[in-house]
């Protein structure tokens, strides 16, 4: 006797911003280039060479992030990046505003293990500009709770987790980090297009380059919309 028939995939979701020389990057980190190596004029063929941090565009942050004894981004099991994932709407929130458990509470009930929690801000519009570093953030009490659900990944269209203050750490330190990486868990930043998104509960891809032994990686995120 066979289960019921895998959902369809209605529709595909690209939530990863492009990568240029103005990819706005976090305080202190290596800005992005791109430049020709070589090109079909010149040498017949087109290589592009690539100038940029771990921590560049929509990427994905490995334990290693902030824990010295870490797991690098190569050694996480793949079931991190390739899940089920629950969209918590948190739009609204001020200019360094904290995202918290009762923000949560809508989709409280549906985090598990093995599922995804995707924070939709609505940040993506301020790409580019000042106001991109000025994003709400996931505050400790929230992260710890979402953690204790049995979560390991979690992602959000937003420049950081924790909160950006430009010209120095925040006062709080890294709270929000330190609860999902801590754990074993990965971040997922700089998402977009999240109001494109139909499905209650889309498959969502993360998957990074395999950088050995690296911090973090880009992806190219990707939302399959499926049974709606």
């Amino acid at each position: 006797m066979t289960g019921p028939a895998p959902s369809p995939v209605r529709g595909i979701v690209d939530l990863s911003h492009p990568l240029d020389d103005g990819t706005p990057v976090y305080p202190g980190d290596p800005v992005a280039r791109f430049t020709p190596a070589t090109t079909i004029g010149e040498h017949g063929y087109n290589v592009l060479h690539v100038q940029m941090g771990s921590q560049t565009g929509t990427h994905v942050d490995a334990p290693y992030h902030f824990l010295e004894d870490g797991a690098r981004i190569d050694e996480l099991p793949l079931d991190l990046f390739l899940c089920p994932a629950v969209v918590a709407d948190v739009r609204g929130k001020a200019p360094h505003q904290a995202i918290t458990w009762a923000d949560l509470a809508p989709v409280a009930d549906r985090l598990s293990p093995g599922r995804m929690l995707v924070l939709h801000t609505g940040w993506d519009a301020h790409w580019g500009t000042d106001a991109y570093f000025d994003h709400p953030f996931l505050d400790g009490d929230a992260a710890e709770r979402v953690v204790a659900a049995g979560v390991r990944t979690v992602a959000l269209d937003a420049l950081s987790l924790d909160e950006t203050v430009l010209g120095g750490d925040p006062a709080a330190g890294f709270p929000a980090h330190l609860a999902v990486l801590g754990s074993g868990g990965v971040i997922v930043e700089n998402l977009r297009g999240l109001d494109a998104v139909r499905s209650a509960e889309p498959l969502v891809s993360v998957l990074p380059l395999r950088i050995a032994g690296a911090d973090g990686a880009p992806v190219r995120a990707i939302a399959f919309d499926v049974g709606v």
